[in-house]
């Protein structure tokens, strides 16, 4: 009876050695990785509601004012508006505010010399708010040439970007109240987003 307990032990002990050998495992990592571009986006541009004044509204990407000057006394007259980007960023960056002639000047032909008294160019204000950083870029048109105004923006961004021009009443680069010469006039407002 020894004999075939012991016999029987063995043979369990025989059958569990194998099967314990059997359920060695392995393991391997397998990284996944990707990448995104540094990379940013502005959508075309819309007036925000309700932020308008003499200005016609949006055609493309161009702004008109609606009444440029006053019919009695021939000087600017105010506008201002606000524009909406939608952006995004996604590495921290440096936003920039350009104005290709520092003013709103005549697109028609030049004078050789202005006529005194006469406003021949236009100033305006630009205000930019983005990533929670606001900027602003005054186009003073004492001189036709390219202004701008950069700000660092430390973070990633995404949402509304907003643009806000005004022309003040009476406003000229000769003295308050000109009167402004006749002609087409216009400006060219460029925004960057571009690395720092």
């Amino acid at each position: 009876m020894t004999r075939v307990a012991l016999l029987l032990a063995s043979v369990a002990v025989a059958t569990a050695m194998p099967a314990t050998a059997q359920n060695r495992s392995a393991t391997t990592n397998m990284p996944v990785i990707g990448s995104a571009p540094q990379i940013c986006v502005l959508q075309p541009p819309r007036l925000a509601p309700g932020a308008q004044t003499n200005f016609r509204g949006l055609s493309g990407e161009t702004l008109q004012i609606d009444q440029m000057v006053d019919s009695t006394t021939l000087a600017t007259n105010a506008a201002s508006a606000s524009v909406q980007f939608d952006a995004v960023c996604s590495f921290p960056h440096r936003l920039r505010l350009e104005s290709q002639n520092n003013g709103l000047w005549r697109t028609s032909e030049l004078p050789p010399t202005p006529s005194a008294g006469f406003t021949y160019a236009v100033p305006y204000r630009a205000e930019v708010s983005w990533a929670g950083v606001n900027t602003a870029l005054d186009a003073d048109a004492l001189s036709r040439r390219v202004a701008e105004r950069g700000v660092t923006i430390d973070r990633p961004g995404a949402g509304t970007l907003e643009l806000r021009i005004e022309i003040q009443q009476g406003a000229s680069n000769v003295r308050a109240n000109a009167p402004v010469i006749a002609g087409y006039y216009g400006d060219t407002l460029r925004i960057v987003l571009e690395p720092q």
